[in-house]
């Protein structure tokens, strides 16, 4: 993972809230990257499970799931509806 010195008062609340997601929701799964995307303005950490947890401008999280088939990022606004979605890809 990056290692920096100082964030920005947005940065720092959009870390602190994909960090509690993470705890919340994603506990022990492994991280594959920590990171700051500047175009977009979110704080993400991509997990080795396929989602990514962000935040852009400190708001609410972001559970975003990459679609390999697709080629397409899936949003969701919380752990349950992505959760909700893998149900029912696999119902398929």
């Amino acid at each position: 993972m990056k290692t920096q010195n100082s964030f920005a008062y947005l940065e720092a609340k959009g870390k602190s809230k994909v960090w509690e997601a993470y705890a919340e929701n994603c506990a022990g799964e492994e991280i594959m990257e920590e990171g700051f995307n500047p175009n977009s303005g979110y704080v993400y950490l991509a997990l080795e499970n396929g989602i990514t947890i962000a935040s852009s401008f400190g708001q609410e999280v972001d559970f975003i799931f990459y679609d390999f088939d697709t080629d397409e990022e899936i949003f969701f606004n919380s752990f349950e509806e992505f959760e909700n979605y893998l149900t029912e890809q696999n119902e398929k």
